[in-house]
């Protein structure tokens, strides 16, 4: 008996050491990412019912928009195409090379390699006008210290955009990749979880159900899917 604690901690470092890092992970996914119909955007009706959400969620253009996790920059065109200004951060060196060739027809937007959880402020310490992130949460090893250092970004009055969901209500599951059985949004977070995070630190917040919008997804969805819309104090 002695022993078998042993063993499985021992059998659980080896199952981890062959997984890739995170960074490899989603630079793996970078060229199979936008096959899904809710990433690439490619169908007419996926892409004209998220830029319908982003038009309600944003500020009016031109606003300073951080999309943190851009992946392979869907969001970000969409509200290139609206008129806003996008600086787009991404881990993976191969979704922000993909971000800019989708984007190349707007040469002031900016995709860059970095850190999503500890972003910098605006070139010239401008503030920005709003933060916008898609299923980035349930990534980071610590999501309320990113939403806090996200929060600090933003102008009086500005807002965040999270789109957010809870897909996975196993008590626990396989890591992806290395470290990932230690994230605490690992399988995503449920609404109350995020709204009792984002309570303190913003004005006031919207949740919007989007579970049921079948356009959004290319497919019907039963977990939950949502997004909040944060207002910073003015």
């Amino acid at each position: 008996m002695s022993h078998q604690p042993t063993s499985t901690r021992s059998d659980s470092r080896d199952q981890n050491s062959a997984l890739p890092t995170i960074r490899d992970f989603w630079d793996d996914q970078a060229a199979t990412f936008d096959d899904d119909v809710d990433h690439g955007l490619r169908h007419d009706a996926a892409r004209e019912a998220w830029r319908t959400r982003l038009r309600a969620w944003l500020p009016p253009a031109p606003a300073r928009v951080l999309d943190l996790g851009c992946g392979t920059g869907s969001l970000s065109l969409l509200a290139l195409e609206d008129g806003q200004r996008v600086r787009g951060l991404d881990l993976a060196p191969a979704m922000v090379a993909a971000a800019r060739v989708k984007c190349a027809a707007f040469p002031d937007a900016t995709f860059e390699v970095g850190d999503a959880s500890a972003p910098t402020g605006a070139p010239g310490g401008a503030a920005y006008d709003v933060v916008l992130a898609r299923h980035l949460l349930w990534t980071l090893p610590d999501p309320h210290e990113a939403l806090r250092r996200w929060v600090a970004l933003v102008r009086p009055g500005g807002r965040l955009a999270l789109v957010e969901g809870r897909w996975d209500t196993r008590e626990s599951s396989s890591p992806y990749a290395q470290g990932a059985e230690q994230l605490p949004w690992q399988g995503g977070v449920r609404a109350e979880d995020l709204v009792a995070a984002l309570d303190p630190l913003v004005d006031r917040l919207e949740v919007h159900c989007l579970s049921g919008e079948r356009a959004l997804w290319g497919r019907d969805v039963e977990d939950e899917r949502y997004a909040v819309v944060a207002v910073l104090p003015g």
